[in-house]
């Protein structure tokens, strides 16, 4: 049977691997948070703010590395900068829209869960 959904449902698609990369809880934020320029670990910790830790920022900068999109430079004994490689900076203008699609739609969305989340409490309170 022929696989009529196109390429990007097949196993080996390179577009399988571009998702995989931007879901990833952080990714998208790391990037974001070098895009502008080369920043410390430290400073990506504040940058991105609560919920990140900073073993888990590692954990993404060096996934982010191994993918070619961020490298890590030591400038002197502890002192490293991380920055986006030419492969990174072409996820930039991506990332960008879609920081401009959030803006403009997340409380379209928060608006939505929240009815959504009233209906249902309607539904399963008892009839007086």
């Amino acid at each position: 049977m022929q696989n009529t959904a196109g390429p990007a449902f097949l196993a080996d698609c390179p577009t399988r691997l571009a998702v995989e990369i931007i879901s990833d809880k952080w990714a998208v934020l790391v990037l974001f948070g070098l895009s502008h320029e080369p920043r410390r670990h430290g400073e990506l910790v504040a940058l991105i703010g609560g919920g990140i830790s900073r073993k888990v920022l590692t954990q993404t900068l060096r996934r982010l590395q191994q993918y070619g999109l961020v490298e890590r430079r030591a400038e002197a004994p502890r002192q490293v900068r991380y920055s986006l490689t030419e492969l990174g900076r072409t996820l930039v203008e991506p990332i960008d829209v879609l920081t401009n699609w959030a803006r403009d739609h997340g409380g379209d969305i928060v608006d939505f869960q929240e009815a959504a989340a009233d209906a249902a409490s309607a539904r399963d309170r008892p009839a007086s």
